[in-house]
């Protein structure tokens, strides 16, 4: 497994804020992914750590710079994971056509359609590759692990925490999209990415998994934000889909729809202190 090169370090709140970078067997490509070690980190022990997803254009710097976590994570002791949207360098034909689909936009999950399957591998990478790395190389506790993120990392958040059970112990989201398979962001990406038969489709549809389970699998609960004055509320997000597959199976979920916020990280960093303590809390 390769080793974690840092390419910038900054002392950030008693703690350090790091960006990296590794070379990825799953992707094929060098891959980014920025962390942050809180002052408890120096001590030596295994901490609780967060995952965070960016969405559509977002890089591993989006987190870090716009969220405003850190001063909150240097106080709860959580190291916070947020890696980059989508594998670049690969040069294939029209990857930076659009800005929904392609590079920034890799939907956290493996492509099985060509060319994108060759490179498009985001949730082996998470899953198989970045997590262990960090647990190998930093004070990362394998046993407390959350995860969250900002709409299609909301989106990722919420499928890979219901596609691999007991792998994230928390779980919460902002604006995420919640029926990709019915909206416009997710129809693009699944149609290119997993192919046009809809069946695919479910696999990565977080109403469609939650509507899937037996019972909770988050008994302790899930946190949603959602800004009402969000442009992308209605045709790309339905957050109500979603809060009715909760509803049917007994899931416990918070969603909590604040009035007067939109869609960006004026939003997001207004309520990062409550996710960070939703989370630490569970972990």
């Amino acid at each position: 497994m390769a080793a974690i090169e840092i390419l910038a370090e900054h002392a950030c709140f008693g703690g350090r804020q790091l960006f990296c970078r590794h070379a990825s067997q799953e992707t094929g490509l060098a891959m980014k992914f920025s962390v942050y070690l809180p002052p408890q980190a120096a001590g030596g022990a295994k901490l609780p750590t967060l995952m965070y997803l960016a969405g559509l254009t977002c890089t591993e710097e989006t987190f870090p710079t716009k969220a405003g976590a850190q001063r909150v994570a240097a106080e709860l002791g959580l190291v916070l994971v947020s890696p980059d949207t989508s594998p670049r360098g690969a040069s294939l034909p029209g990857e930076s056509d659009s800005w929904d689909f392609g590079v920034g936009a890799g939907f956290y999950l493996d492509a099985t359609h060509a060319p994108w399957s060759a490179y498009w591998r985001m949730e082996s990478w998470l899953v198989k590759e970045l997590l262990p790395l960090l647990v190998e190389e930093l004070p990362v506790d394998d046993q407390r692990i959350g995860i969250f993120g900002h709409s299609m990392g909301g989106h990722g958040a919420l499928t890979l925490a219901l596609r691999h059970p007991g792998l994230f112990k928390t779980l919460s989201a902002f604006a995420p999209i919640c029926a990709p398979s019915r909206c416009p962001w997710g129809e693009k990406a699944f149609s290119g990415y997993l192919g046009a038969d809809r069946t695919a489709w479910v696999g990565h549809d977080a109403t469609e998994l939650m509507a899937q389970q037996d019972s909770a699998p988050y008994p302790g609960g899930i946190l949603i934000d959602q800004g009402l004055e969000d442009k992308f509320l209605q045709e790309q997000l339905h957050p109500h889909l979603f809060e009715a597959a909760c509803k049917v199976i007994g899931q416990p979920l918070t969603l909590r729809r604040q009035a007067g916020y939109d869609h960006g990280y004026y939003f997001i960093s207004s309520f990062m202190e409550d996710h960070l303590r939703f989370h630490a809390k569970g972990l």
